[in-house]
């Protein structure tokens, strides 16, 4: 395996833990381009089999749910048998689902594959992978890496649904299905090759640490008393249940409406799907700006201030943009606006998580959380499809989503990092 030679090799000026972040984000963009896919997928479906919008729709959903039901045990599961072998693990599932999806010519087959054994590998995609990453390798900028490896969701957008779009487009859904199994078979060696368990399994420091520290472990001793354990000490804090609802939120507003139903959307209005998928890449292209700039505003800023912003912010955008002519000025505004927010919440919400849990159970709470973010998705998915099929428009479901983001701007506000409790108490 080349990752501990090359991992000797780190100096002050090139620190492995680099290297990792990177393995680990291409890993995660290849599982987010993955569960995006669905979102071009939808009028070529359509068109080949009749299928209505929210049977579509409907196993949408089940990937969302599930790939945020998974994410803890996913988590306790990289704790118990190693990072590695469950991210790999993750991958091959992924690439599975999407290749004997190709074959389907049934609704049960697509809800079989695209939601069932998609919601399960794209446990490779969840923010707990990304906050263990983080908190193992990166004692210092802890948020910046938080933050580039949140962007993976957005870059995810932004190198695969053109692409998709493009595919979907000249060659059908099946284009899609073969095109994501190709990516994710040339993303599996790389992880395999390049990706240590922790640093002290190679035999460095992490970055920004002077010693080697051997691997906390949570207790548990197996992913279901991993993720059960974090969960019941979690529970007993109104603050879990704050951060829970406010993330659920993040999701109705961004995969289960934006990532999923903006280009139908779009095609209400006569824009064609690879236009419709074009703004979502530039959504994407700015998210990845913006979860990068969210992560390094966390390690100087207070996160909970910063998610009042984000969440406020977002919801604006989405109860203006139905109201707009909705041309390319406008969508190319909101595009940048909410791009820019998209991921955003992210790292602002994991460095919260930190703060209030601390960093050893962080990793496994934040994936709990972030189940609430798939019920959310999963919610608006089916939801906002239901809608535009029963009234035949989008416009309820946006105004709905921006007015639920404006309530998340002020429940933030409520959650209280650990440090002010034992501040509040000493006093």
């Amino acid at each position: 395996m080349l990752a501990p030679r090359l991992a000797k090799m780190s100096s002050d000026r090139f620190h492995y833990a680099w290297v990792v972040l990177a393995v680990v984000f291409i890993g995660m963009l290849a599982g987010v381009g993955v569960r995006a896919a669905p979102g071009v997928m939808i009028l070529p479906l359509q068109k080949a089999f009749g299928w209505d919008v929210s049977t579509i729709s409907g196993a949408i959903s089940v990937n969302i749910m599930l790939m945020g039901a998974c994410a803890p045990f996913v988590t306790g599961l990289m704790q118990a048998i190693g990072l590695k072998r469950t991210m790999l693990g993750c991958l091959f599932i992924l690439m599975l689902a999407t290749g004997l999806s190709s074959f389907m010519t049934a609704p049960w087959q697509f809800y079989l594959t695209w939601g069932l054994m998609v919601g399960i590998g794209a446990g490779a995609g969840a923010v707990g992978l990304a906050g263990a990453v983080a908190n193992r390798w990166f004692a210092r900028r802890n948020g910046f890496a938080t933050g580039l490896l949140f962007a993976a969701n957005a870059a995810g957008q932004l190198i695969f649904l053109p692409i998709l779009a493009m595919l979907a487009d000249r060659y059908g859904w099946r284009g899609v299905s073969v095109g994501v199994t190709a990516a994710i078979a040339v993303v599996l060696p790389i992880v395999w090759l390049l990706l240590p368990e922790s640093p002290a399994a190679v035999g460095i420091p992490a970055f920004g640490a002077t010693t080697i520290e051997p691997l906390a472990r949570s207790p548990g001793g197996n992913m279901f008393g991993v993720a059960f354990g974090a969960l019941r000490r979690a529970s007993k804090s109104m603050d879990f249940w704050l951060l829970c609802g406010t993330f659920s939120i993040c999701g109705l507003s961004t995969n289960g409406l934006i990532n999923t139903h903006l280009i139908a959307y779009c095609a209400d209005f006569g824009i064609p799907t690879v236009q419709g998928a074009s703004i979502l890449a530039v959504i994407g292209a700015f998210s990845l700006v913006g979860s990068a700039c969210s992560g390094w505003l966390c390690d100087r800023y207070s996160p909970r201030v910063l998610l009042f912003w984000y969440y406020g912010l977002r919801g604006l955008s989405l109860v203006v943009i139905p109201f707009t002519s909705f041309d390319g000025v406008s969508l190319g505004v909101f595009a940048v606006f909410y791009g820019l927010d998209w991921v955003a919440t992210g790292p602002a919400t994991f460095a919260l998580t930190n703060e209030v849990f601390g960093r050893r159970d962080a990793p496994v709470i934040v994936s709990w959380i972030f189940a609430s973010h798939q019920v959310g998705g999963a919610i608006a998915a089916f939801g906002a499809g239901a809608v535009r099929s029963f009234s035949g428009s989008y416009l309820l479901a946006f105004v709905a989503s921006g007015a639920a983001c404006l309530m998340a701007s002020m429940l933030v506000l409520r959650i209280t990092p650990r440090e002010q409790r034992i501040a509040v108490a000493a006093e």
